[in-house]
């Protein structure tokens, strides 16, 4: 009987193995995947936040939930960039302002290169819909440089 009930516990501990595996590794794919589902958004691949740089500056602007298409494409999910320079995000279905200080990248550019006064400013990517409409701050990232001579 003592043999029977060994046998038992391993299976049962086999059984409780093979199921807490599974369990673990349910968990670790769905912990996986929540930093991709939480990355929606714009962003700026250069130049960092808090950044010293000098004229011209490179400016990378990313997306991750949505695809940039140049400007007269009125599909869900997607749009294009603006870069909003001393500002800061425009409220959601506001058209974007066409001037000096709000540079619109309605042929899907994703580089851009800049130059500015010396000192301190910030730069704000604004991602909008094919009328340039904005997505709201929601699909904004405002960093600050710092640009030296």
């Amino acid at each position: 009987m003592q043999g029977r009930l060994i046998r038992d516990w391993e299976t049962q501990m086999k059984l409780l193995t093979q199921g807490t595996g599974r369990w673990l590794t349910a968990l670790a794919l769905a912990m996986l995947a929540m930093p991709a589902m939480a990355m929606e958004g714009v962003g700026f691949a250069a130049p960092e936040d808090g950044a010293e740089v000098s004229n011209p500056i490179e400016v990378e602007m990313e997306v991750m939930g949505m695809q940039v298409e140049p400007a007269g494409t009125m599909e869900e999910g997607t749009g294009h960039h603006h870069l909003i320079i001393d500002g800061g995000p425009v409220a959601k279905g506001e058209v974007i302002p066409a001037d000096d200080s709000h540079i619109h990248f309605g042929g899907g550019q994703t580089r851009y290169e800049l130059s500015l006064p010396p000192g301190e400013h910030t730069l704000t990517l604004q991602f909008a819909d094919g009328k340039h409409q904005s997505y709201g701050p929601d699909w904004s990232s405002t960093i600050r440089v710092d640009v030296v001579e």
